[in-house]
């Protein structure tokens, strides 16, 4: 069923402007899918699905699998996505344009720093945990560092 439902989603985001996870879920449900939001979350995260700019608004895509062609995408979203990165002891929080967060929660996910314990992404803020408060301030230099940014907090 799960991988029925990923082919549908890859299917529906290709042939869709799909803005939402809401309007995802209401595809999905009208081709006789049963789905939550948790469901669809996670489904998004596996299949490496991000929103990209459209013109004005912005939709879910599927990233390409070519790994170098990827990570310059993904440099390419943090940069432009990223409007501000601070941290508080273990706690790194990104600041982004409105609805960009989760394009940067997957940079950081593809990543696959095993310092980052997780991340949890809403609309214009990214929380990402790391092992420790000395590993937070290194991991914001390198994030610092692709979109020009050269101050890190001295706390």
């Amino acid at each position: 069923m799960k991988l029925k439902r990923q082919s549908k989603i890859i299917e529906l985001i290709n042939k869709n402007d799909i803005e939402t996870q809401e309007e995802l879920a209401r595809l999905l449900q009208e081709a006789d899918f049963s789905v939550t939001q948790a469901t669809i979350s996670r489904d998004i995260r596996e299949l490496k699905i991000t929103k990209v700019m459209d013109g004005k608004k912005q939709k879910y895509a599927l990233l390409p699998d070519e790994t170098p062609v990827v990570s310059e995408k993904l440099i390419r979203i943090f940069r432009d996505a990223v409007t501000h990165i601070d941290c508080s002891q273990n706690i790194i929080v990104i600041k982004t344009l409105d609805g960009m967060a989760m394009a940067v929660a997957a940079v950081l996910d593809s990543m696959e720093n095993s310092e980052i314990l997780g991340s949890i992404a809403g609309d214009d803020t990214v929380f990402c945990v790391i092992k420790s408060e000395k590993n937070a301030v290194k991991l914001i230099e390198r994030l610092k560092e692709p979109i020009g940014i050269k101050d890190v907090p001295n706390d």
